[in-house]
C-alpha cells in the first residue's frame, strides 16, 4: 500500500507488506475494504477496473460517497453478511459478497466486499443456452425429416440416426449406435468411410441395406470443423419410394396429356357375345379417325367406351374433352362448343373465349347426349364434320377443327329424324360407325365379374376392404332386371357397402336395398285393379308416368340428368313433368 495511506490502516489489519499488496492486486476478483467509520482503506486493481474509480483518489473517503449503492455501512450496522448479491455499476453487473470484519474481541472494525463481473458470465450462459436450443432444434429437424440420416464421428463410429433411418433400413437405433458404419450394409461399400478417407462428397451411390436388403441411393459428405475432420453424414433415399413417386408422376402426366381419359379397354367387362362384339368394333374404330356413334340405354357404359377408344387411338396423348350436351343450357351450348369473339354478347369476355372444339384440338371430343343439341347448333356441328372448320359466336373468320368426334345417345335418332327433331344430314355424318352397347339384363353372365370390378372400385373410393359377395346376394342381383344398367348396379353396391358393419367383408342379402320392388316414394298399385278401374285412361297413363319418374329418380339417387337418360327423355322434359306432377325430387 502507498506510504501516504499507511496511517489510515488499523493495527488489526496487517496488510502493509508489499507481498500482501501484490497478492491482492493479482486476484481477478475485486476487493474493497472499509474501516469502522466506512472509510475506504483497501481497493485492489480488479476493483479499480470493475468500479472504474482510482484507488489513489478513493482512499480516505467514505465508500458510500465514492460508490453509488454501497451497502458496506449497512453490513457494519447490522453485523450480518450479504452473500451473492447482484449490483449494477454503470454498464457493469457484478455479484458481490459483503461481510463484516471483527477483531479478537468480536467487535466490528470494518467490512469487506469481494465481487466479480458477471456480465461475461451471463453472456456466456446465454450463448450456451442458445447453443443448446440450436442443438435441440437441429435434432428435431433431423428426426422429423422423411429422409434417413446417419452420422459417424471421427473414429468411424455411428453416433446418430433418425427415426426415418430405422424405418428405411429396418434396424433399431440401439442396434447401430457405437458400431461401424458397415453394420447395416448388405451390398456395397461404406460411403462414410470413403468420404472420411477422401474428404470429398459423394452422391447417388446405389446400395442394399438392412435385413431386407432394401435398395437405396446414398449421398454423403465429410464433416469438417476448423479444418479438422470430425466425422461424416449420410442421407439415404429409399429407391422404392422414388420409383412409386415417379410412377405416380408419369400417371398424372399421362392423364393431363390425355385430358383425363382415365379408362382403357381393360376396364370394360365383356363376357357375353353382344358385349364382345361391341368391344371388338370399338377396338377397330380406335385405330382410325372415323366418327363413332355409341348408342345404348342410360348406364350401359357409353362414356367408358369413349375413354377406351381415345386411349387406344393415335390421338391418345392429345386432349380428351367430354361434353354433356343435355347438361348445358341451350342458350350457352353454342358458345361453349365453338367459343365466341370479344363483345359477341352481353356479359362476354372482352378477350373472347375458346370453345370446347378448340380445347380438343388434335385430340378427341366426346359429345354425350347428342340428341339434345338444338337445330341451330346442329347446323354448325354439321359444318365441323363436313368442312373441318367452324366460326366462333360473333366471329367471321373460320377456325380449323382437327378433332375426332365420338358421339353418344340413349335416344332413337332415326325416330328423331322422322319427327324433324334431328337433322337427317347430321345423323348420317354422325352415324358413320355405329356401336350398340347392350343393356345389362342381356348379359347376365358378366354380373359376377362386374360385381368384383365395382367392389374394387368402391373399396378405393370408400376406404373399405370388402372381399366379395355371397352366393345368395349374387342370386338376387341376377334376378333383377337392372333398368339403370351398370350405373344402377354400382349405386346398389355402394349402398350395400355403406350398410355393412366395419368388420364385415362380404356383401350379404341383408346389405342390399330392395330389388324388384317399388322404389321409395312410389305409391303401390292395388293388386285387384279396383283403383285402376275407377280411373280414366288418361288418369291411368298419367299415374303410370308419375310412378316411372319416381322409380327412376330413386334408382339414380335423385340425379335428374341420369333419370332423364334412363327414361329416354330430354332433361327439360323431365323438369316439366316433375313440376306438373308435383315431384320435388329425392
Amino acid at each position: 500500500m502507498d506510504r501516504e495511506h499507511k496511517s489510515a490502516v488499523p493495527a488489526a489489519w496487517n496488510i502493509s507488506s508489499r507481498e500482501m499488496r501484490d497478492i491482492l492486486n493479482s486476484t481477478h476478483d475485486g476487493m474493497l475494504a472499509v474501516d469502522e467509520k466506512g472509510i475506504i482503506i483497501l481497493l485492489n486493481t480488479a476493483a479499480e477496473r470493475l468500479l472504474e474509480i482510482s484507488a489513489a483518489e478513493s482512499y480516505g473517503r467514505p465508500a458510500k460517497e465514492v460508490i453509488p449503492g454501497s451497502r458496506l455501512h449497512y453490513v457494519m450496522e447490522s453485523g450480518l453478511s450479504e452473500l451473492n448479491q447482484r449490483q449494477d455499476i454503470g454498464t457493469t453487473c457484478i455479484v458481490t459478497n459483503r461481510v463484516p470484519v471483527r477483531d479478537s474481541g468480536n467487535r466490528i472494525v470494518g467490512a469487506v466486499a469481494v465481487f466479480r463481473d458477471i456480465t461475461e458470465v451471463e453472456q456466456l450462459a446465454e450463448e450456451i443456452t442458445a447453443m443448446k436450443e440450436i442443438k435441440e432444434l437441429l435434432e428435431a429437424i433431423i428426426n422429423s425429416t422423411q429422409d434417413a440420416i446417419s452420422v459417424v464421428d471421427h473414429e468411424g463410429k455411428i453416433i446418430m440416426v433418425n427415426p426415418a433411418y430405422s424405418r428405411v433400413i429396418g434396424m433399431r437405433r440401439e442396434e447401430v449406435l457405437g458400431k461401424s458404419p458397415t453394420v447395416d450394409i448388405r451390398e456395397g461399400e461404406s460411403v462414410h468411410l470413403h468420404v472420411m478417407k477422401t474428404l470429398e462428397s459423394v452422391r447417388g451411390v446405389p446400395m442394399r441395406v438392412g435385413p431386407g436388403s432394401r435398395e437405396v441411393l446414398v449421398n454423403a459428405a465429410p464433416i469438417i470443423v476448423n479444418s479438422a475432420l470430425r466425422g461424416s453424414v449420410a442421407i439415404i433415399h429409399d429407391i422404392s419410394e422414388i420409383k412409386r413417386l415417379n410412377a405416380e408422376l408419369a400417371h398424372m402426366k399421362s392423364l393431363v396429356n390425355r385430358g383425363q381419359a382415365r379408362y382403357t379397354f381393360d376396364n370394360i367387362v365383356a363376357k357375353s357375345p353382344s358385349m364382345l362384339i361391341a368391344v371388338e368394333h370399338a377396338r377397330r374404330a380406335a385405330a382410325t379417325p372415323v366418327t363413332v356413334l355409341l348408342s345404348g340405354e342410360s348406364g350401359t357404359g357409353k362414356e367408358l367406351f369413349a375413354h377406351a377408344i381415345h386411349h387406344a387411338s393415335p390421338r391418345k396423348n392429345r386432349p380428351f374433352v367430354r361434353v354433356n350436351c343435355a347438361a348445358i343450357p341451350v342458350t350457352l351450348l353454342e358458345s361453349e362448343l365453338f367459343g365466341y369473339e370479344g363483345g359477341a354478347f352481353s356479359g362476354a369476355l372482352k378477350s373472347g373465349k375458346k370453345g370446347l372444339f378448340e380445347e380438343a384440338g388434335g385430340g378427341t371430343i366426346f359429345l354425350d347426349e347428342i340428341g339434345e343439341i338444338p337445330p341451330a347448333v346442329q347446323v354448325k356441328l354439321l359444318r365441323v364434320l363436313q368442312e373441318k372448320e367452324f366460326t366462333r359466336v360473333g366471329g367471321v373468320k373460320p377456325v380449323g377443327a382437327d378433332v375426332r368426334i365420338i358421339a353418344a345417345t340413349n335416344q332413337n335418332l332415326e325416330d328423331m329424324v322422322k319427327t324433324g327433331a334431328f337433322r337427317e344430314d347430321l345423323y348420317y355424318r354422325i352415324n358413320v360407325y355405329p356401336i350398340s352397347i347392350p343393356p345389362l339384363r342381356q348379359r347376365p353372365e358378366e354380373l359376377p365379374e362386374l360385381v368384383r370390378y365395382l367392389l374394387d372400385k368402391l373399396n378405393q373410393e370408400y376406404g373399405r376392404s370388402v372381399q366379395g359377395i355371397s352366393g345368395e346376394a349374387l342370386n338376387l342381383i341376377r334376378e333383377y332386371h337392372w333398368p339403370g344398367n351398370v350405373r344402377e348396379l354400382e349405386n346398389v353396391l355402394g349402398r350395400a357397402i355403406i350398410h355393412m358393419g366395419i368388420f364385415e367383408d362380404v356383401v350379404a342379402p341383408v346389405h342390399l336395398p330392395p330389388l324388384g320392388k317399388p322404389m321409395a316414394g312410389a305409391e303401390p298399385v292395388p293388386a285387384d285393379g279396383a283403383a285402376a278401374g275407377r280411373r280414366t285412361l288418361a288418369e291411368t297413363v298419367t299415374e303410370a308416368e308419375r310412378q316411372a319418374i319416381l322409380a327412376a329418380l330413386a334408382a339414380n339417387d335423385g340425379n335428374r340428368a341420369e333419370t332423364a337418360r334412363q327414361l329416354g327423355i330430354a332433361i327439360r322434359s323431365l323438369y316439366y313433368k316433375m313440376e306438373r306432377y308435383g315431384i320435388k325430387g329425392l
